[in-house]
């Protein structure tokens, strides 16, 4: 799971990240309310944690632009301000759950995990015609037959599935697989689509990853005769 830390305070947005890390995240930082909200309109993070009081743009209206884009993350806000009339904002505004500084760490990680799980991110497995993707041991499973994927096909194979038969472009893959600072370019993305490919075929599996030009890449059922 990716996560966003929108917060001007390096030295807790570096603790956050490294405490998120250290749990079995991905996460990046932003220190202002205008990056952050790019970042987080890219939509390639489960979840954004966001300070309330920064520069350029605060929590409350970063969080309203981005509901209003229908960005559907969870929100979590963090500010030191504790009355009711600001934690009622932050709600207003669109966020999902309000903590107040100082907070223990613990409690942040439960509540980053109880945002994940109300979004239902625990799901254990994607199926598409007769193939299966085990999220927990990123494994790809036909029948009897079983194949481990790298972080990346894993990472890829999981965009294909949730888009259930939709084409995702080049571009989308490179940024939310890569990251958006990355520089990786297309060419990585058709890379590890051939290597996905020979493991599809290798299970005995009757999906096929399909390309059209421009478009992108999407998943098709192969019936044989």
């Amino acid at each position: 799971m990716r996560i966003l830390i929108i917060e001007d305070e390096k030295l807790l947005a570096d603790s956050l990240k490294a405490l998120l890390e250290q749990n079995g995240f991905e996460a990046d930082a932003a220190c202002d309310g205008k990056t952050g909200e790019y970042y987080a309109a890219l939509g390639i993070y489960d979840l954004l944690i966001l300070d309330v009081m920064m520069p350029e743009r605060d929590g409350y209206e970063v969080a309203r632009r981005l509901r209003e884009r229908r960005m559907e993350m969870p929100i979590l806000m963090l500010t030191a301000r504790s009355e009711l009339d600001d934690r009622v904002t932050g709600l207003n505004a669109g966020a999902d759950y309000y903590l107040t500084k100082p907070f223990d760490t613990q409690e942040l990680l439960a509540c980053v995990n109880a945002l994940l799980r109300r979004q239902g991110v625990h799901v254990d497995v994607l199926s598409f015609g007769n193939t299966v993707l085990d999220l927990a041991s990123a494994t790809l499973v036909c029948g009897a037959e079983r194949i481990r994927l790298s972080s990346r096909e894993f990472e890829i194979m999981r965009l294909l599935l949730r888009a259930e038969g939709n084409n995702i472009s080049k571009e989308t893959i490179l940024t939310k697989v890569w990251g958006y600072d990355s520089d990786a370019v297309e060419n990585h993305v058709e890379v590890y689509i051939g290597f996905l490919r020979k493991k599809l075929a290798n299970i005995g599996s009757n999906v096929r990853i399909e390309a059209i030009r421009r478009l992108g890449y999407h998943l098709e059922v192969c019936v044989h005769a």
